[in-house]
């Protein structure tokens, strides 16, 4: 009995994949596109984009044009083809301006660019990009139940962003390069005044003054302790009494505030 079954379901499978075949070689346009969307449905992509990239260009300026085009950029996405899905949505969003499916596409291609944003270690172009068209599609749609959504995905990319630049100043005051180290914090609190890492910037820029004045010539020793303590009172200014790293800021502080008490 296993046998039998076993059997039947190859023969069903093999007509299957024999009706399709006969499909994609044949001149039908129209049971391409009856085929394509009936495998679309299915879940079976692949199969499916094959026919839309066929029955495309024969369907431009038709009525079901705008039908076949959704599909056709959609596939892309359920395929994880990103690039092409980012592109393929903007251009139905274009094309089709009053289609009940732009709001969609809008924020499926817009989506799209975000899946393309690489880890925060890598160039962040693409991440700059996402944004870009996760905010142009708040902007346009607001009160679209996907905007809750776009602007958590627009904070995960800022954030990631927020991470390169803290990284790369970081980078600065572990190779001890405290006065670049020092500017390129200054930059971040400009273009990141709300970021996560805030308090960790404050602290680094403080230890890199911190630092750079202990290690100086004796003639600049007590004016840049005089400008790290003035960054010790900017952390505590805003991390007074909690802080992931409040207890090394204060120790800092407690020797800046020896070490100057000798120059009186």
């Amino acid at each position: 009995m296993k046998r039998l079954f076993y059997l039947l379901v190859f023969l069903l499978l093999l007509g299957s994949c024999s009706e399709y075949q006969k499909v994609l070689k044949g001149e039908d346009v129209g049971a391409k596109y009856k085929a394509a969307e009936a495998l679309y449905k299915e879940g079976k992509y692949k199969k499916a984009l094959v026919l839309f990239e066929q029955i495309v260009p024969q369907y431009r300026g038709k009525p079901q044009a705008e039908r076949i085009m959704y599909y056709y950029a959609d596939t892309y996405y359920q395929l994880e083809d990103y690039y092409l899905s980012g592109y393929q949505f903007e251009r139905f969003a274009k094309s089709y301006p009053k289609s009940d499916k732009k709001e969609e596409a809008s924020y499926k291609g817009a989506k799209s660019y975000y899946f393309l944003s690489p880890r925060y270690t890598l160039d962040q172009e693409e991440t700059t990009k996402a944004i870009e068209k996760l905010q142009e599609f708040i902007n346009v749609y607001p009160e679209s139940e996907k905007t809750k959504e776009a602007n958590q995905l627009v904070a995960e990319l800022r954030e990631k962003k927020e991470q390169k630049a803290y990284e790369i100043a970081k980078q600065y005051h572990h190779r001890e390069d405290y006065k670049v180290a020092i500017a390129a914090f200054d930059n971040y609190l400009v273009d990141y005044p709300g970021s996560v890492f805030r308090e960790k910037v404050l602290y680094y820029k403080l230890e890199s003054e911190y630092l750079l004045a202990i290690g100086s010539y004796e003639r600049l020793v007590k004016g840049r302790l005089e400008t790290a303590q003035q960054y010790y009172n900017n952390y505590k200014k805003y991390y007074k009494t909690e802080g992931e790293l409040i207890e090394k800021a204060d120790e800092i502080g407690t020797d800046i505030k020896a070490r100057l008490e000798q120059y009186k």
